[in-house]
């Protein structure tokens, strides 16, 4: 039996990251016209983007290659390939990144994994030293392993301190932004951030294609928030590295927040989500507010 189900998992994980990539070809292709990469167009078009021959033209394979590349039948697109169907499709650093992990996921070498995630000591240290500046630790799946202090209180206040030591029940940052009302009332701009961190967690379900849990998190999140399966469906990716929450916070009002992430350099994808406001600004003035009234 064990080995039947390891089997039938294996199966449905090609399968999945096969249709992965041919929905994320499409899309890509979708969002381009003719005119965009200077393709003669010529009578009329059934479809708003571009088509296969025009694109396996500009990328310079066949049809009959690239057709079934987009239809999951091609597990060994060389790196020439990939490369050049990234520049015909005008892919950014992290959509052809995203490209590779899709085409090639022999390439991205990952334990299977299916336990809860343990959070990496030095980091959670790191963390708890960094006392005045708001810190969460995330785990590959977003499952918040640690925050400081300041942390909890800039973004999860009406949670439990403890929370993120139990392994069962860790509050989970995807969850919290689509299903919780409490946080999503704590963005100003809560569709730039959920759009946002849905780029950033198809880069990272790409990456990690062999974890149930990742994925079984996107099936939750697909059938029980609308907002989560309309911007998934758009295939959009981003690395998330850097940028600014526009914060509503229900106890010292409206500040904008700049954020870091810090990958750890063990590659299992954890990270480090960093919050600071600028000297002098009001938003300094109400985080530290916000830490002095705790």
């Amino acid at each position: 039996m064990e080995d039947y189900t390891t089997v039938t998992r294996a199966t449905a994980a090609y399968e999945a990251r096969a249709d992965d990539l041919g929905e994320f070809l499409r899309s890509r292709r979708d969002r381009l016209s003719p005119e965009d990469v200077g393709v003669p167009s010529y009578g009329r078009r059934r479809v708003a983007g571009l088509r296969r021959e025009e694109l396996a033209q500009l990328a310079g394979v066949s049809v009959t290659y690239y057709t079934r590349l987009e239809q999951g039948q091609s597990q060994n697109a060389s790196d020439s390939v990939i490369e050049s169907l990234a520049r015909a499709l005008r892919l950014d650093a992290d959509e052809t990144a995203h490209l590779f992990a899709l085409a090639r996921p022999g390439m991205v070498k990952r334990p299977a994994v299916d336990r809860p995630e343990r959070p990496n000591a030095g980091a959670r240290q790191l963390l708890h030293a960094m006392e005045s500046v708001p810190a969460v630790l995330l785990g590959r799946r977003n499952d918040i392993l640690a925050w400081n202090r300041a942390g909890h209180l800039l973004l999860a206040g009406h949670l439990d301190f403890e929370a993120p030591t139990r392994e069962d029940d860790r509050p989970n940052q995807m969850r919290m932004l689509f299903l919780d009302p409490h946080t999503r009332e704590l963005y100003r701009d809560w569709e730039a951030e959920a759009t946002v961190a849905v780029a950033s967690l198809r880069y990272v379900a790409a990456q990690f294609p062999d974890d149930r849990r990742l994925h079984e998190l996107v099936g939750e999140l697909n059938v029980g928030s609308e907002d989560f399966a309309r911007l998934w469906v758009q295939h959009t990716v981003q690395l998330c590295t850097s940028g600014t929450k526009r914060l509503h916070h229900p106890e010292v009002g409206d500040l904008d927040v700049d954020y870091e992430v810090l990958h750890l350099p063990e590659g299992d994808g954890q990270r480090i989500l960093t919050h600071s406001a600028t000297p002098g600004s009001s938003a300094r003035s109400a985080l530290q507010l916000l830490l002095n009234s705790a």
